[in-house]
């Protein structure tokens, strides 16, 4: 019954930002229908079904799209469809007979939303990759990690979910509420490279402006400061420090147990690495536990790092029910909070192919028809 209850939406099976963009939408209400491959051609790299928590929602059809009727399948679920996503390389869905032209003959509202890692065009287009190489391409990866160390590659967070997936369900959103007043559908071209790159818009105003250097780990935000850093404490454990503005630097000293007057200049660039050594050392007095309770009721903006297993059972992520336990998976809960339309896990994440006779029925399909496709080898049941 969430904000997008109502919204039809088919999924071309892919991996990454394609699957999480249509996560994001089931949790919102929409029914999603993923298409899956009839006949697998690669081993599969995705973990065990429950675990693969960003298939989670939808229901599947198994459909070989080389199969002389595959692609009218399709073609006939568009003709029911507000959305359609795919993540296939530029030409695929045009050469299986899948284009947005084609599905715009059928339905000319359809929302056609395409994720790539390069974009539809350009010199890089066709070429393969992954997350690391397109963020590597917009100067994101360049800037994480420390100073005189390697880049360090940030999961697949930056390009894959913050630049790709998330950005794509943004562009489908938008296109649903011009479509309201045009009636027509049209092409979201979300590419990981122009999203990541988004995603840089404030660290690229800084460096225009002069106060952002090109370099990993010289600046107040990417661990060249003293107090915006990790520290670690006595038990090999970790604090996270934030304190960029003057009221919680002072509190973050007091709290240390350091006197601000016998030390360098907050800001003093050319000192902080001393500042670095007598933050490191305070923090190493005690463990991460015993800081955290020290800081709890201080404005210093200070918290623990807490590892993956750690962060579901803190009290204030327990309270907010922010991950669940969810079809024999721990994982995050729908995000963010609707007021009167409540978010929710739809279901759990399906085999390819377990929903192929109902889903096509309940999409409008004879089940004649749908028999007559089976025994064809156009569609299968898993």
């Amino acid at each position: 019954m969430g904000p997008l209850n109502g919204l039809k939406v088919i999924e071309m099976a892919g991996l990454g930002p394609g699957p999480y963009c249509a996560m994001l939408l089931s949790d919102l209400g929409a029914e999603v229908l993923r298409v899956d491959r009839a006949v697998e051609t690669e081993p599969s790299i995705l973990p065990e079904t429950r675990y693969n928590v960003t298939g989670r929602g939808r229901h599947s059809v198994a459909v070989d799209l080389k199969h002389p009727e595959g692609a009218g399948v399709v073609l006939r679920l568009a003709k029911q469809a507000d959305v359609l996503i795919e993540g296939y390389r530029p030409g695929v869905m045009e050469r299986l007979g899948l284009s947005p032209e084609a599905c715009w003959q059928r339905n000319p509202r359809l929302i056609y939303g395409r994720m790539t890692g390069w974009g539809q065009d350009g010199p890089l287009a066709d070429a393969v990759g992954h997350d690391i190489n397109y963020i590597a391409l917009t100067g994101a990866l360049h800037a994480i990690g420390r100073q005189g160390q390697a880049p360090v590659p940030p999961l697949s967070l930056v390009g894959d979910y913050g630049g790709g997936g998330s950005i794509l369900a943004i562009g489908i959103l938008a296109a649903l509420y011009e479509a309201r007043t045009s009636g027509k559908g049209q092409v979201v071209d979300a590419s990981i490279v122009d999203g990541t790159a988004l995603l840089l818009s404030s660290v690229l105003g800084r460096l225009a402006a002069g106060s952002w250097r090109d370099e990993r780990g010289a600046n107040v935000l990417d661990s060249g400061s003293p107090y915006y850093e990790v520290y670690e404490t006595g038990d090999g454990k970790f604090m996270s420090v934030g304190a960029i503005e003057p009221k919680f630097y002072r509190n973050l000293l007091k709290v240390l147990g350091l006197n601000e007057a016998e030390l360098p200049a907050q800001n003093d660039r050319s000192r902080w690495s001393e500042l670095k050594a007598r933050f490191a050392a305070a923090f190493k007095t005690r463990t991460r536990d015993e800081w955290d309770a020290a800081f709890r009721d201080v404005e210093a903006c200070v918290a623990p790092v807490l590892s993956l297993r750690e962060a579901p059972a803190h009290p204030h992520n327990r309270a907010r029910g922010t991950f669940v336990e969810a079809n024999g998976a721990l994982q995050a809960a729908p995000a963010p909070r609707f007021s009167r339309t409540p978010a929710a896990i739809q279901g759990p994440t399906p085999n390819p192919g377990q929903h192929t006779r109902d889903a096509l029925e309940q999409w409008g399909f004879g089940a004649a028809d749908v028999e007559a496709l089976l025994a064809k080898g156009a569609v299968r049941a898993g």
